[in-house]
């Protein structure tokens, strides 16, 4: 895995993290660590496995922000009502979707805009 891969992979895990502790402090869940790498474990599941694709399929192309995005949301959803035994309520599904793609396109274009300058 390329050095830009493999920072890719950890700012989209923090943006993950942030969402997360972001909702248990908001809904004054379980803010503790357990409580939130189990709300976390789902979606990183899902993002390891988006980043981690392209570098089984032996390319050299990175992984596209839309499909570790839609990914991440898409898996992590399944992965946590199914496996993780946890709710996905419509509200929930909407604002995690639209956190994600802000935050993870979001860092991306930071980066971009600093590299051009």
């Amino acid at each position: 895995m390329s050095r830009t891969a493999l920072r890719a992979f950890a700012f989209d895990a923090l943006c993950v993290l942030l969402m997360v502790v972001i909702g248990t402090r908001n809904h004054k869940t379980d803010t503790g660590l357990s409580g939130i790498l189990f709300v976390a474990a789902p979606f990183w599941i899902a993002t390891a496995v988006a980043h981690l694709a392209p570098q089984l399929q032996r390319t050299k192309v990175e992984a596209h922000v839309v499909a570790v995005w839609g990914y991440t949301v898409l898996m992590g959803m399944l992965l946590r009502n199914l496996v993780f035994d946890r709710g996905t309520a419509p509200a929930f599904i909407i604002v995690a979707t639209v956190f994600l793609g802000i935050t993870m396109f979001g860092w991306r274009a930071l980066l971009a805009r600093r590299a051009t300058t």
